[in-house]
């Protein structure tokens, strides 16, 4: 099992931190995992990215150009990767912002309202944990055991606190998941 995720939005978003997670977790998992991130000089408000690979076998290069998932949050992220989704791929968006939904008949397509259901529990910061939730119903690859290690590893130990509502969070994703295309 191979997984290469491209997690993609603006800056401020959590999208470094849910890859960071997602590779940690992995690592826990005695996974192979990349986390290779990018963000313009701005970071908060810029547009960010980070490629995750977690894998069974070793990896060979963190850089891709074509990827198994994209989780975006943004349309600026949606005008540059969708394309960047392999046929037979999987494409995850927080449909808050996001003018020009995506069109492609050769990708599963799921839509996860993380921005708004996170404004509803009352907490905004848990809107990429949402998402993150998402994606792991589909390819639940992260053991949820390792996931609670993964978020202790990347989070600074004085927010150790904040740990039950992300995996909540993680929990309210699966439940809010709404296909849009699967093949």
């Amino acid at each position: 099992m191979t997984e290469e995720i491209i997690i993609a939005g603006f800056g401020g978003q959590g999208v470094l931190s849910m890859g960071k997670i997602l590779a940690y977790s992995g690592a826990m998992q005695n996974k192979e995992v990349s986390w290779m991130p990018s963000y313009g000089p701005e970071m908060r408000g810029g547009t960010s990215n980070v490629t995750v690979i977690i894998s069974d076998e070793r990896i060979n290069s963190p850089t891709l150009n074509q990827f198994d998932t994209a989780i975006i949050l943004n349309q600026q992220s949606m005008d540059k990767f969708e394309n960047s989704v392999k046929p037979g791929g999987l494409l995850i968006y927080d449909p808050n912002g996001i003018s020009a939904h995506p069109t492609r008949k050769d990708i599963s397509i799921y839509q996860v309202a993380g921005t708004d259901k996170a404004l509803e529990i009352g907490n905004a910061r848990l809107s990429n944990m949402i998402m993150l939730g998402g994606f792991l119903k589909i390819k639940p690859i992260i053991n949820p055991e390792f996931l609670r290690k993964g978020l202790e590893k990347s989070l600074p130990e004085r927010h150790h606190k904040l740990i039950p509502d992300n995996e909540k969070a993680v929990e309210v994703g699966k439940e809010i998941l709404v296909p849009i295309h699967v093949l």
